[in-house]
């Protein structure tokens, strides 16, 4: 393929993805659509500019109305997550991680954090695993104690391994809540003040469910004992791809130089400029929309296990958050059912659950499958249209019904969800794609 054609490639499978995506169910729990006001400020002329450091004191200079915007980003994340400092640099919720591990421990330190199979993060992950922490920063990590009935870490548990680690040498330095799969708040308001008389920094990955804090609907980490949350920009919080430290004052300067010069150079201006418009739109409409994405998660759960399904944490309503963990291995396999399921219209992520690794499951073929409603309740889908999108995955994994067939009706019943809620503007379509070139010969 040459230039031209590679070109004209390019721009027409972006176009494409477009209008699939419009006839899709987006059922990721990482992912939300952003507002076109974001999607403004990712196309801005900020994304061609540098400005390595803090506002007032950068490297480069032309930074007049970058500074601005982001002196005002800094101040809606204060504002939104009820915090004493906050950094929007981060060029990803994994070097926002990295900024805390790099500012807080050294290598050859300990942290504990959730394993993956009980929902951590590959960024909170051992050496052996090419997990972040350990590959990147050369931490050694323990896992906390899990209760698979509460879907939660285990608190007693997680106190007698933190004095077994200090008998063995082995003090933790930090201690990282939040996760991956994240069905349930953590038990930080009942750990803080163990962990601290232990000497242990805690951090808060609220990657996943930041959207549900900014909104009072999940926990307040930072009320809560927390030194420190880390976090996506995306996900709930429905902003550009990017991450945000949010902090007591008293790590504000440490935090400040592991972002830069430690984890950043230039850290994507343009982005910067997105999450300011998000964060404001949080602050106006954020409360409202993470109710309804918890309405929304519980009968999506709710009809799902009506159809047969096992869903996981039953005893505590199935979830709290923005996702469900279904076990579908009575119906195949994770791996397997996300391929099916894609080829209707309808894409989720194949899940590892808690025992999978012990009973021998790969991450390629789980028991379990992750769905998640931030982009969909964006849509303005509610409680009624979870029972619809629980029907269109039984017929495809219970029913062994053809995708393709499914996917025309899938298609159909997303006619009626093509504008974006929850914004200051909506005049443009959730997928309408935007186009800047205006001839393609």
């Amino acid at each position: 393929m040459n230039a031209k054609a590679s070109y004209d490639e390019v721009l027409r499978l972006m176009k494409e993805h477009h209008h699939w995506f419009s006839e899709s169910i987006p059922l990721i729990a990482s992912e939300n659509i952003p507002s076109a006001a974001v999607r403004e400020a990712l196309m801005s002329d900020f994304g061609n500019r540098y400005a390595e450091g803090w506002p007032g004191e950068r490297v480069y200079a032309g930074c007049t109305y970058i500074d601005q915007v982001e002196l005002i980003c800094n101040e809606l994340a204060r504002k939104v997550f009820r915090s004493e400092f906050a950094d929007c640099r981060a060029t990803s919720g994994v070097v926002a991680n990295l900024a805390i591990y790099a500012a807080f421990s050294r290598p050859g330190d300990y942290m504990i954090a959730a394993s993956i199979p009980n929902g951590g993060h590959i960024s909170h992950g051992k050496k052996e695993n090419f997990g972040t922490a350990g590959l990147v920063h050369g931490l050694n990590i323990e896992y906390y104690p899990f209760s698979k009935e509460e879907m939660t870490i285990d608190v007693d548990g997680t106190k007698k391994k933190i004095q077994e680690m200090e008998h063995d040498g082995k003090s933790p330095k930090l201690g990282m809540f939040g996760g991956s799969l994240f069905l349930f708040p953590h038990p930080v308001k009942e750990l803080s003040d163990f962990m601290h008389e232990h000497g242990i920094y805690i951090n808060y990955d609220g990657a996943h469910v930041a959207g549900l804090i900014a909104g009072g609907e999940f926990q307040d980490p930072l009320k809560e004992g927390a030194d420190s949350m880390t976090m996506s920009s995306h996900k709930t919080l429905w902003g550009p791809q990017g991450g945000i430290i949010v902090s007591l004052e008293k790590h504000a300067e440490t935090i400040k130089k592991a972002v830069f010069p430690g984890n950043t150079s230039s850290h994507h201006l343009h982005h910067v400029a997105g999450k300011a418009i998000a964060l404001a739109e949080s602050l106006q409409f954020g409360k409202d929309y993470a109710k309804q994405v918890i309405k929304n998660a519980r009968a999506l759960a709710e009809g799902l296990v009506g159809f047969g399904f096992g869903v996981l944490g039953e005893k505590k309503g199935y979830t709290a958050s923005h996702q469900i963990a279904v076990d579908v291995s009575k119906f195949g396999d994770g791996g397997t059912i996300e391929k099916d399921l894609e080829k209707a219209n309808i894409i989720l992520n194949r899940q590892l659950l808690p025992g999978d690794i012990k009973a021998g499951r790969h991450y390629m073929h789980p028991s379990g499958v992750r769905i998640g409603v931030p982009e969909t309740t964006r849509l303005g889908m509610k409680e009624s249209e979870m029972k619809e999108v629980a029907g269109f995955i039984k017929r495809v994994v219970v029913d062994k019904q053809d995708p393709h067939i499914v996917a025309k009706d899938v298609a159909d019943f997303r006619k009626q969800f093509q504008q974006l809620h929850y914004a200051f503007d909506n005049t443009i379509g959730a997928y309408e794609y935007i186009s800047l070139v205006t001839k393609r010969t």
